[in-house]
């Protein structure tokens, strides 16, 4: 039973749907607890939906469904006599506590820095007690396995992302609008995420004001988020509606990733961002912040892309302002990274999720 009470359209999600459907191709049997039905369509036909089915909860923020979620996992797990090995994805701290008092086995994934959610106290220490109970805890990157077991005192399984280049490849190849805004002989920019506080798309957008007059650059935001009015607000004040466009979320964003020639990621904290798994995959620059966790094993401390500190625009304008003299270093670190691209493979990294989940259920 897969425990993820609201899915959005990130990549936590792109995980589950390729992980939950390669369990089915080997013949595992699925659940999958949420309260977004409307998602469907991504999981395979015979994979099962427990959690509510009424649209009403759908729209509801991510506190809500939580709490919807865990009471339908409550009374699933009360009235079934052969209890499931339960996977959580999201609240991980309200499943293993539900999950313990129900005598059910479960096991988690952490899929974002703990910079981003332990910063409170009391809640920190709350959480380093309840995750202790889990039968076993994944990280998806070997930094975020040193941090985590550095804060908590446990020592995750690190599995990686797995990236489906099938899946790459058949969205670049269906049918795709024009895209207008990106130009020949200019630097094009994209930067794909949700518009919150923590991707910082201020940061790039600061960045881009201070480029060089005379430097032809176009710049697209994908992405949705309560941030959307902050950023038009920032690229309307600064007279920069020329050089950069938000267009919204994307279902398919991979044909504005290949017209791209810069990836820009400029996050307070991941975990192991897919978008630069993409962006990796499709030979393309990257610049990113050197958050935590992820950018830095992508780009193999700098050596298949460049990295910065969080919030420094400075050193950003910089990196694009020398991008067209750059060239020759910069197809070089492209290289190393598609060079060492295998270590994200599909079947590698699902096959490690399979051991890990058959080596926990009892």
């Amino acid at each position: 039973m897969i425990f993820n009470p609201s899915l959005e359209d990130g990549g936590v999600e792109k995980n589950l749907y390729l992980i939950s459907n390669y369990f089915k191709n080997c013949g595992i049997s699925v659940e999958i607890l949420t309260a977004n039905y409307d998602k469907y369509k991504n999981f395979k036909k015979g994979i099962k939906f427990i959690g509510t089915k009424n649209v009403f909860w759908q729209k509801k923020n991510r506190i809500v469904k939580y709490l919807v979620c865990l009471f339908i996992l409550f009374f699933n797990l009360i009235k079934r006599k052969d209890k499931p090995l339960i996977f959580a994805f999201q609240a991980n701290i309200y499943a293993v506590l539900v999950a313990k008092i129900l005598k059910a086995n479960i096991v988690t994934r952490s899929n974002s820095a703990p910079q981003g959610w332990s910063q409170n106290y009391i809640k920190n220490k709350i959480y380093k007690i309840i995750i202790k109970l889990a039968d076993d805890v994944m990280v998806n990157s070997l930094d975020f396995k040193k941090i985590f077991k550095k804060k908590f005192n446990i020592n995750p399984k690190c599995i990686f992302n797995p990236f489906d280049k099938n899946f790459i490849k058949k969205k670049l190849s269906s049918k795709n609008k024009k895209i207008n805004f990106f130009k020949k002989g200019y630097i094009n920019i994209i930067s794909i995420g949700r518009l919150t506080d923590q991707k910082d798309h201020l940061t790039s957008l600061k960045a881009i004001k201070i480029l060089k007059p005379d430097l032809k650059v176009k710049m697209i935001i994908i992405g949705k988020g309560k941030n959307k009015f902050l950023l038009e607000k920032y690229i309307n004040d600064n007279k920069l509606n020329h050089k950069i466009k938000l267009i919204g979320y994307k279902k398919n964003p991979y044909p504005y990733l290949k017209k791209s020639n810069i990836v820009l990621l400029s996050s307070k904290y991941e975990g192991l961002p897919n978008i630069l798994l993409e962006a990796q995959f499709l030979k393309k620059y990257i610049i990113s912040t050197n958050c935590p966790t992820g950018p830095r094993e992508i780009l193999l401390n700098g050596r298949a892309g460049d990295l910065v500190e969080i919030g420094d625009y400075k050193k950003i304008a910089q990196l694009i302002n020398i991008y067209n003299k750059q060239k020759k270093i910069i197809n070089k670190k492209i290289k190393i990274g598609y060079n060492n691209f295998g270590r994200f493979d599909y079947q590698l990294n699902c096959k490690k999720y399979l051991n890990f989940v058959e080596k926990n259920y009892i």
